[in-house]
């Protein structure tokens, strides 16, 4: 029942006019990335497999859609009935996309993609927004961990979604407990200011937090006045402190400021995290100052400026009344999109790094000799769903195959400046 009425009524009048069971083939792509992005990552292929599984029509949906007259009798029969039995290919989760990157083929009769496409579209542009953000906050962090703790920035099964795209993607832990349970992602977090409003002083709250969790905690140390915090927690905690988070203010000057004030009072071991509304850009300002962590929430969860990747879930062939499969494809200007099923390699240069994106219409592209990449992956064949896409195990090939994609892109990827797609898409 995640889906829009339409995808319904199509189905309906679909099988009215006896066209409900023709072969069809759907792709998914974005036909631009947003603004100045210079890639996009592929996000949540993981979870629609799981949300496959139990993609349904139980009683009670069936019962409401009958009170509610939604579609007629012989369209309820089909939903009660209803299983994906098609076949799903696409970029592997993690992957790196460009403008008509064909990154999901749906194949199965009409009446059994459309039904997915709504489904799809909110899994996949809701993660590939994240993904493709946080790809470019790893990025610009380079070897200094980032936390995603954005929970409360967001509607909470988005929270869980989100948490899970930025871990694949590099960040080293969430804050969010859901993601962690259901995907063995590792979670962390300690305390917010409130945890020192409530007690008469800062000095009982640190003492609290240390007798609680040991020195090997981290302090929140701007609540009143950071300097003396800074003395306090060392006082409490020692030189085994592990950790101050700072949370507003300019943190690059506080960063130097409590970084010189620690090496002074013997703290040299104990690390500087920094928190407050960051993004890729104020990730790479801040790589110019001793921080040792970002924990990174709101920009990270609404897709730093681009909480959708636009993706797109169009029909680009089917079969005609006599079972022989014809390309179609949508004209409206502005909007138009290429008709037949598209065969995606990605070409790599002398250097080794990639160069172009380059699609076949209709058939594979001849690469001949010359280096290439393979893009596509089974994800679902006859029904079945390739299981090692899914759970735990799924997500962690997912952050080896993002690892291994943005490694491949040409050194301009790492630009956070303007500019157009790191790599050409050709059509041939």
């Amino acid at each position: 029942m995640l889906t829009d009425h339409y995808e319904l009524t199509m189905v309906e009048a679909a099988l009215r006019s006896g066209a409900a069971h023709r072969r069809c083939v759907f792709e998914v792509f974005a036909r631009r990335l947003p603004q100045g992005r210079r890639y996009g990552v592929v996000g949540g292929t993981g979870r629609l497999l799981e949300g496959l599984r139990s993609f349904r029509f139980g009683a009670d949906e069936l019962e409401w859609l009958h009170r509610r007259r939604v579609v007629d009798g012989p369209t309820l029969d089909f939903l009660r009935d209803y299983r994906f039995r098609g076949d799903i290919t696409g970029y592997a989760e993690g992957e790196v996309y460009m403008p008509h990157s064909p990154v999901l083929r749906v194949e199965a009769t009409f009446a059994e993609a459309c039904l997915l496409e709504t489904f799809v579209l909110s899994v996949l542009n809701h993660d590939s927004a994240i993904a493709s953000a946080g790809s470019r906050m790893t990025m610009a962090a380079e070897s200094r961990p980032c936390v995603e703790m954005g929970s409360r920035r967001t509607q909470e099964m988005s929270a869980t979604a989100a948490a899970r795209a930025a871990v694949m993607t590099g960040f080293a832990a969430t804050s969010n407990l859901e993601a962690g349970r259901r995907w063995s992602l590792p979670t962390l977090g300690t305390a917010a200011h409130a945890f020192t409003l409530l007690h008469d002083t800062e000095e009982e709250a640190f003492r609290a937090q240390v007798e609680a969790f040991g020195p090997k905690t981290s302090l929140l140390v701007d609540t009143y006045d950071v300097d003396e915090a800074v003395r306090r927690a060392v006082r409490i905690a020692g030189p085994e402190l592990d950790a101050v988070r700072l949370d507003s203010g300019d943190l690059v000057e506080q960063a130097h400021h409590v970084r010189g004030l620690l090496d002074s009072l013997g703290n040299t071991d104990t690390r500087i995290i920094v928190t407050s509304d960051l993004d890729e850009y104020a990730i790479s300002r801040l790589q110019s100052a001793p921080v040792d962590a970002y924990g990174v929430g709101t920009q990270l969860v609404t897709g730093s400026g681009a909480p959708t990747a636009s993706m797109v879930y169009k029909l680009v062939e089917r079969d005609d009344a006599d079972g022989r499969p014809v390309h179609v494809a949508k004209q409206a200007v502005g909007k138009r999109s290429v008709g037949g099923v598209k065969h995606p390699l990605r070409m790599i240069g002398g250097d080794g790094r990639a160069d172009t994106e380059l699609i076949g219409v209709g058939e594979a592209p001849q690469a001949q000799d010359e280096p290439h990449r393979e893009l596509m992956v089974p994800l679902v064949t006859g029904g079945r769903i390739h299981e090692e896409h899914t759970g735990a195990e799924g997500l962690r090939r997912a952050a080896d195959r993002h690892r291994r994609s943005t490694a491949e892109l040409p050194a301009s990827a790492l630009r956070l400046q303007h500019g157009e797609p790191v790599l050409p898409t050709i059509f041939v």
